[in-house]
């Protein structure tokens, strides 16, 4: 009697089996997102602190480990991306249009904030006791924002020390993106300036980027379970008490990020020759994590990768137009949501603006967008817009606790700007593979995106065939 069972040495292919395939990105991180809403509810509405404090305990680990190579892969992110403009042409053309394109659309998302404060009146509605409110311990201004760009030390790090109960000393390090951005892009500029004495440390420095992307790759991995745990203890822990009042404020925020995810992007792709719907489905899975993580900087790895293998956009400029905008392109963090926060504060508050406080909103949306530094939270630049203004450092207490609430969909509106910037000025040069591009699906550009830990991250022969190619249009 012969048997039926398949040689385990033969290939399943030769079997005639199909090949197992995982769930893709999106829906392991959609069935995450689920399980976390379950369990947050079911911690809220039975009063389980346990499960509450487990949630949040989850997804801190989660957040710490994206944050826990942030200071080197942004260091040698920036320093690669700047060394491979020798290998662009027309480079600062390129760094100068990119910069413009993030002007732009900053400048058009918080035109959308300012109006639908003052269309919607976000502050007047709400019933808050303005009294109780404290300002926050950590702040913002222009000098210190200034004095901020000089590193203090060659990472940018700092230790603060607190006392704890019982006379304890407490030291935690911390570290500022802004001033990584600014030494990283010193260093990539005195290494294009030496040539090619310098490549030696440009190669090593490219090694290291390559073993932090792929640590981050790993982390991005227990995306689902990190997903379940951020919003499980969203749900559990923030602030839906103060929905209530700041409801109005709240959908503000959501909307005003509809409005330019939904309407602003898609306008200018179209504008540029982009089809909107292709660049969403290749920039979906980016967005979605960005969603989940609230930190554009831990998404920086997913968003460089849709720019590149879905989105079709050249890896020699993509390198240097990813990393600069996951640290400077706020479109929700610091266009939207400071001036809709800063006309809700004012009507708290009863301070009236007037027309140059509106562009002053603005001004600081636009120049100090930096000053968000990439990770979760938006604290410091409205601080700074606060300030700029002249209004009562208190409204940023009374905002805090519904801050992680939106936070989700302002760093969603941020990746979403990351990838579209590249895109355009890449079409727009002759940097765009369009055959990539017009490939993408929803859910079929996600394969390509499949987290195979044995998938080589260096420039592919086609993609360097590409890029020359693109080299030679532009030139030409």
């Amino acid at each position: 009697m012969s048997s039926t069972t398949p040689d385990p040495a033969v290939p399943a292919a030769a079997t005639g089996a199909a090949p197992r395939r995982r769930a893709p990105f999106w829906a392991q991180v959609f069935v995450g997102l689920v399980a976390g809403v379950v369990l947050g509810l079911v911690a809220r509405s039975f009063d389980q602190a346990w499960l509450a404090e487990t949630l949040k305990t989850v997804g801190g680990i989660f957040v710490q480990l994206l944050k826990v190579i942030v200071v080197p892969l942004v260091l040698t992110a920036i320093i690669v991306s700047i060394a491979n403009l020798r290998q662009v042409t027309n480079a600062a053309r390129l760094a100068g249009e990119t910069l413009v394109w993030f002007a732009v659309t900053a400048a058009a998302s918080v035109v959308v904030g300012i109006t639908l404060g003052l269309v919607t009146n976000p502050g007047a509605n709400a019933t808050l006791d303005t009294a109780a409110a404290e300002a926050p311990s950590k702040t913002g201004s222009w000098l210190d924002f200034l004095t901020s760009i000089v590193p203090g030390n060659f990472l940018g790090l700092e230790v603060s020390t607190s006392a704890e109960e019982g006379g304890a000393l407490s030291s935690s390090p911390s570290f500022n993106i802004l001033q990584l951005v600014i030494l990283g892009i010193a260093i990539g500029a005195a290494a294009l300036a030496v040539g090619a004495k310098a490549d030696p440390f440009v190669e090593l420095t490219r090694s290291a980027l390559e073993i932090f992307s792929k640590l981050v790759w790993w982390v991005i991995k227990l995306s689902p379970v990190g997903t379940a745990a951020l919003i499980g203890s969203a749900v559990a822990n923030y602030g839906w008490d103060l929905l209530g009042p700041l409801a109005i404020f709240t959908a503000d925020v959501y909307l005003g990020c509809a409005i330019v995810l939904l309407v602003i992007y898609p306008v200018v792709a179209r504008a540029n020759g982009l089809n909107p719907v292709r660049f969403f489905a290749g920039a979906w899975p980016a967005i979605q994590f960005a969603f989940v993580s609230r930190s554009s900087i831990g998404t920086l790895p997913l968003t460089q990768r849709v720019v590149t293998h879905n989105l079709g956009v050249s890896r020699d400029y993509a390198s240097f137009a990813v990393p600069i905008g996951a640290t400077t392109k706020m479109d929700g963090c610091a266009a939207i949501y400071p001036a809709l926060a800063a006309i809700t504060v004012a009507q708290l508050f009863g301070v009236d603006l007037g027309i140059t406080d509106y562009l002053l909103i603005a001004f600081v949306s636009i120049v100090g967008s930096a000053a968000t530094a990439g990770l979760t939270g938006a604290v410091v630049m409205l601080t700074l817009t606060l300030s700029t203004l002249g209004l009562p450092l208190e409204g940023v207490g009374l905002l805090l606790a519904i801050d992680p609430i939106i936070d989700m969909i302002r760093t969603a509106t941020n990746v979403a700007g990351q990838a579209l910037v590249p895109t355009i000025v890449a079409k727009r040069n002759g940097l765009l593979d369009q055959s990539v591009y017009d490939a993408n699906t929803f859910g079929g550009a996600d394969r390509r995106l499949e987290l195979d830990e044995d998938e080589a991250t260096p420039l592919s022969a086609a993609d360097a065939t590409r890029t020359e190619d693109a080299r030679v249009a532009v030139s030409a």
